[in-house]
């Protein structure tokens, strides 16, 4: 055999080599509308990147991110055991959070006294851990409180990792109330606890409000930064250096299971804070960073995909340069967690940590090309967007005259489309539900209705709350319809599948129509094929449903769908659908509505649950 260089026999991987090849692939096809993507804010995700330059960026050091637990029962020795249980089972840092406040749903803790908390946080030894408060409208009263635990313990403020959290304006945006005077009161504040030795962030910048509405990852950033540069503007007023006001300030974003743009999100906000920095005349310097995984991303329904999705998100917010991640329960959305969801939540950041390794190094996104490319694209379009802000007098002005809400409708209204057509595929919701789950237990606490407390003193101020969603709600609804179904009838709304044919010929449609079904709790029933109209009419009249789809090729509708269709229709089908595009000879034959990638599934399922019942 005849010797040859390597570069012969192994020629170097070019972007040139791959279009060839992709372009065998294709055979034609759209590239742009294969393999091109964009985000909700227009940004393009391609499918192959160059290297890029590392952009030097300030970092928290190397080293794992801090695993931190809600504190959210309002019992406060049951608080106190599931926080005792999650340090020793390997959480350093807990979020305390109050009752009223936007991120309790409904829970919280309901500590109205220092000896109250105290007791709350018995046997927690808090000069080992971190502890961020989330306490909403009661930010101010929170704090104090957690003074008067440290007072009693005689611990110095110095000394302890604390976040008071104070967010009146996230709090504003939620609720639509706010003290006109709130920036004097987080200045005092801030006087009252440097005062006391403490050297901690004050004030919490808090995207939230902004994600739960269906914001996009720019209008989040720019929401966040805008609110962040209100809290230093009202601390320099107050009196306090520039510098300190920096370090008051800290920042809370949503992680989603969308890693690139997670990661991304987390890498840009960092650069948009040192571009504030250094317009303040200040070197920039690390920011204290927190994640929360997304509330909008949670199901009930099939609740331990949850688990995949937190899981992500906690590795996407660590890897992206959180200081701390606050991961959601799998069973969130159902109610409170307990010891079992929690010891989850928590294990499956120590296994992304200690066994996966993923936070010994402090930017392993630093030189990715696709990577940097998102990111820059990102803090360029939030930059923008934070302008728009400013332009329209500031985050509190934008709010009361609904400028951000509007924008951010638009934006959930594109979501919303995405998600009903399954665009935006839900995992457990819209794609693979599992009608037969087992339910998953939750203690045994139901949610308290309460009014949110408006942070601050001074004249009210008001504005349209942002309305907090989750995106599997619309299909939650159709399932809750069908469990309703079942347990007054004993059995779910069904459909009848007519299929024709082979089992080779109808078995990709029948398995598509079956899985778009149960999105909406419709069961489907009927395995079988059908060479005759009539016997397929037959079979519809002993199965017990008031629906059917035609399931099977383009090939077999044109010679037996219109006549399987009249038959199905004379056999007593309150609604005929087919597993296809659209045909006007189909629908004039007796098909009322067609099943396809890119319908309107949710109309679809609103209409067939009516019919089916």
């Amino acid at each position: 055999m005849e010797d040859r260089p390597l570069a012969d026999l192994f020629p170097p991987a070019t972007r040139e080599r791959w279009l060839g090849l992709v372009e065998g692939v294709l055979k034609g096809g759209d590239f742009e509308k294969r393999l091109v993507s964009k985000t909700a804010d227009g940004i393009r995700i391609e499918p192959l990147y160059d290297p890029a330059e590392p952009v030097a960026q300030p970092m928290r050091q190397p080293g794992p991110w801090r695993i931190a637990q809600r504190v959210d029962h309002p019992a406060g020795e049951t608080a106190r055991d599931l926080a005792l249980a999650d340090l020793e089972g390997g959480a350093d840092a807990l979020t305390l959070v109050f009752s009223g406040a936007p991120a309790a749903r409904g829970f919280g803790l309901t500590a109205a006294t220092a000896e109250a908390l105290d007791a709350a946080l018995a046997s927690v030894m808090l000069p080992l851990i971190a502890i961020r408060l989330d306490a909403g409208g009661r930010g101010l009263e929170a704090a104090a409180l957690l003074k008067g635990v440290a007072e009693r313990r005689g611990e110095a403020l110095g000394g302890l990792d604390i976040d008071l959290g104070l967010d009146p304006v996230g709090t504003f945006a939620a609720t639509g109330r706010l003290g006109a005077d709130f920036g004097k009161d987080l200045s005092d504040a801030l006087a009252t606890f440097d005062g006391a030795g403490f050297a901690g962030r004050a004030c919490l910048a808090d995207g939230r409000p902004y994600h739960e509405a269906g914001a996009s990852e720019a209008a989040e950033l720019a929401a966040v930064l805008a609110t962040a540069v209100a809290y230093l503007r009202a601390l320099e007023a107050g009196g306090h250096d520039v510098a300190r006001a920096r370090d008051a300030v800290a920042v809370l974003l949503v992680a989603d299971a969308d890693e690139f743009l997670t990661i991304a999100k987390f890498r840009a906000m960092r650069r948009l804070w040192a571009r504030v920095e250094a317009a303040c005349g200040l070197e920039p310097k690390p920011l204290r960073l927190h994640a929360e995984t997304a509330w909008r991303m949670m199901n009930r329904n099939d609740p331990f995909v949850n688990i995949l999705r937190t899981s992500m998100a906690a590795g996407s917010a660590g890897l992206g340069g959180a200081d701390s991640v606050t991961a959601l329960p799998y069973t969130a959305a159902l109610g409170l967690a307990d010891a079992f969801a929690r010891r989850v939540v928590r294990n499956s950041q120590i296994v992304l940590i200690e066994e996966s390794n993923l936070a010994r190094v402090a930017d392993p996104a630093a030189g990715a090309g696709s990577f940097e490319t998102l990111t820059d694209a990102l803090t360029r379009t939030a930059w923008e967007a934070f302008q728009a802000i400013e332009a329209e007098g500031g985050i509190v002005a934008s709010l009361r005259s609904g400028a951000l809400q509007a924008r951010i409708a638009e934006t959930a209204k594109t979501r919303e489309k995405n998600v009903a057509t399954r665009r935006e595929a839900l995992t457990g919701a819209s794609e693979f539900p599992f009608l037969a789950e087992k339910p998953v237990t939750t203690l045994d606490v139901a949610p308290l209705p309460g009014e949110a407390v408006p942070f601050g003193s001074g004249e009210g101020l008001t504005c349209t709350p942002l309305p907090t969603r989750r995106l599997a709600e619309p299909y939650e609804a159709l399932r809750e319809a069908s469990d309703a179904h079942l347990a007054e009838s004993g059995k779910r709304p069904r459909v009848f599948l007519a299929n024709l044919g082979a089992v080779a010929v109808f078995n990709a449609r029948s398995t598509f129509a079956a899985n778009a079904f149960a999105a909406g709790g419709i069961e489907a029933v009927n395995e079988d094929g059908f060479d005759a109209a009539d016997a397929a009419a037959q079979a519809f009249a002993k199965s017990g449903a008031r629906i059917a789809c035609l399931c099977s090729s383009d090939a077999v509708y044109a010679t037996h769908a219109a006549a399987a269709a009249r038959a199905l229709k004379a056999a007593g089908a309150a609604r005929i659908y087919l597993a296809g595009k659209p045909d006007e000879a189909l629908k004039a034959a007796g098909v009322d509505s067609f099943l396809y990638a890119g319908a309107d599934l949710l109309a679809l399922l609103g209409e067939a649950r009516d019919a089916a019942r």
